[in-house]
């Protein structure tokens, strides 16, 4: 007997759930899309806020510039806000297109990665581009730097062009006013004898000539006063006898009268002795010019021996000033030349003097040779030991120049910095010659109508000896294996292993195979 099978029923679907499937799947696809849009958008929100940040603006240190970071905060080196620096759009797509050659700490620029990675402390490591680190100029040890024009407004910078003018024919230095030694009188005594009176009794009083100084009283020259009397007496004598003894009168008159005369005694005095017929007690000595006592060493009542010096004398109606030049400027100097000389005492005066001696030796230390130079002084306003600045005069002549105050001197080179457009400043070594003290000529390195920096520019000094260091550890970084601490994997902060130096290893050595010395299976 054979079973048969219930026939088989075939599933039909109707309209209604051809519907439902369609309207499940719509919804499934609505979801999926939300759900992929949701996940997307904080991203590219994310990341087109922090592109127009990063090209609107940075956040940087007022103090130490290299504290740069794209959102606000406090500089972890003095704790100052930073302050935000507009960048405009051009710089932000220069930025783009510029070439970063490796990336530094803005704590420490020794500290570099060839990747972005941040330091110790959290900070990004700052981008070091091409044209920066390589902006090296032609002066070793400087590099090429660039200052917006909102920094050059901030740190003062100002330039100056280069220009052609009247150079040399004036040479700046110090001077010092001296005694003019050719104006010193002392006056002594030759006899000895007892101070009776003192009229000059301190240093620094005015005398003219003729006026009392001091008076003694000498025994001495009390008898060659009587002698010169008897002597007057005993010519009258012999005249009356006539023949030959008055020519003895005439020779004993004579000898008296040089003896007083070899004593300073004055004309005036021995006329008044020879008419009164008495001799005086006491001397008086006089000064010989007008002038001002530096020394005094007398007083009333004091003995005198003969030679010595009781008072010294200086004219100051004329001066000295003793001047340095420096050897390289000896040539120009010459005797009969004119010069100035302006004092702080004086700011609104110039004195005009001449030089009248160059020194025939050379000072092996400050290797200057001393000018002598002579000022009419009739007023006195000139002091001995006054600091001034002596101005030399010769005959100037057109070459380039610029303020000193352009020229950064390190005492081995002479650099200047040149503005070259689009807020770029170059190191130019240069070669200098004369200078007047408000311009120096330029030997070489400029060129007429050149922008030179005469503010700010030790500042810019600075940051291009920055930079130009950040060019040689650039360029160390590009011919050598980066260390360790330096390697990073891109997308981590965690440092990358160790490349093998080793070579390839022997594997089965280490798998503890049995190897012979020869690398042979026994």
């Amino acid at each position: 007997m054979t079973s048969s099978s219930p026939p088989h029923t075939k599933r039909r679907y109707g309209p209604t759930a051809m519907i439902l499937v369609a309207l499940v799947s719509a919804t499934v696809a609505a979801a999926g899309a939300r759900f992929i849009s949701r996940s997307q958008r904080p991203t590219d929100a994310a990341a087109h806020d922090g592109h127009d940040d990063g090209a609107a603006a940075v956040y940087q240190c007022p103090m130490h510039p290299t504290i740069v970071q794209d959102h606000p905060g406090d500089c972890p080196i003095c704790g100052m806000k930073l302050v935000k620096v507009e960048k405009s759009e051009a710089s932000a797509s220069n930025d783009a297109e510029r070439r970063v050659l490796f990336y530094r700490s803005p704590m420490d620029p020794k500290q570099t990665s060839p990747t972005p990675r941040k330091d110790e402390m959290g900070m990004d490591y700052l981008p070091v581009y091409v044209d920066e680190a390589g902006g090296v100029g032609t002066v070793p040890g400087l590099a090429t730097v660039e200052i917006d024009t909102n920094r050059q407004q901030l740190i003062g910078l100002n330039t100056i062009q280069v220009a052609r003018g009247a150079v040399g024919g004036a040479w700046r230095t110090v001077g010092r006013v001296a005694i003019d030694e050719t104006r010193v009188r002392h006056i002594n005594v030759k006899i000895s004898g007892f101070v009776e009176r003192v009229f000059v009794d301190f240093v620094g009083k005015k005398v003219r000539n003729g006026d009392p100084l001091f008076t003694i009283y000498s025994p001495d020259l009390l008898s060659a006063q009587e002698e010169y009397l008897l002597a007057l007496k005993t010519k009258g004598a012999l005249s009356k006898a006539g023949g030959s003894a008055t020519n003895d009168g005439d020779d004993l008159v004579a000898a008296a009268l040089r003896k007083l005369a070899l004593w300073d005694v004055p004309v005036s005095e021995i006329d008044r002795v020879e008419r009164s017929g008495q001799p005086s007690k006491t001397l008086t000595f006089y000064s010989p010019l007008d002038g001002v006592v530096t020394k005094k060493d007398v007083v009333e009542g004091m003995k005198l021996d003969a030679g010595a010096m009781p008072y010294e004398i200086v004219d100051l109606s004329s001066v000295w000033v003793l001047a340095d030049v420096y050897e390289r400027e000896l040539r120009f100097v010459k005797e009969g030349m004119a010069a100035r000389l302006e004092l702080n005492a004086f700011p609104n005066r110039d004195f005009k003097g001449k030089v009248v001696f160059l020194d025939p030796l050379l000072d092996p230390k400050t290797r200057t040779v001393k000018v002598r130079l002579t000022f009419p002084n009739p007023t006195g306003e000139l002091r001995p030991e006054m600091f001034g600045e002596v101005i030399l005069l010769g005959v100037p002549y057109l070459g380039l120049r610029i303020p000193p105050d352009a020229v950064i001197d390190s005492g081995t080179e002479k650099v200047v910095f040149v503005a070259i457009g689009e807020g770029k400043f170059q190191p130019r070594r240069v070669m200098l010659g004369q200078s007047d003290g408000t311009h120096v000529e330029v030997s070489s390195g400029l060129t007429e109508g050149e922008l030179v920096v005469t503010r700010a520019n030790f500042l810019i000094d600075s940051e291009s000896r920055l930079r130009a260091s950040l060019a040689g550890m650039g360029d160390a970084e590009a011919t050598a294996t980066p260390p360790q601490s330096a390697r990073v994997l891109p997308g981590s902060s965690e440092p990358a292993p160790a490349p093998d130096t080793q070579g390839p290893r022997n594997t089965a050595n280490e798998n503890g195979s049995p190897h012979d010395h020869d690398g042979h299976q026994p």
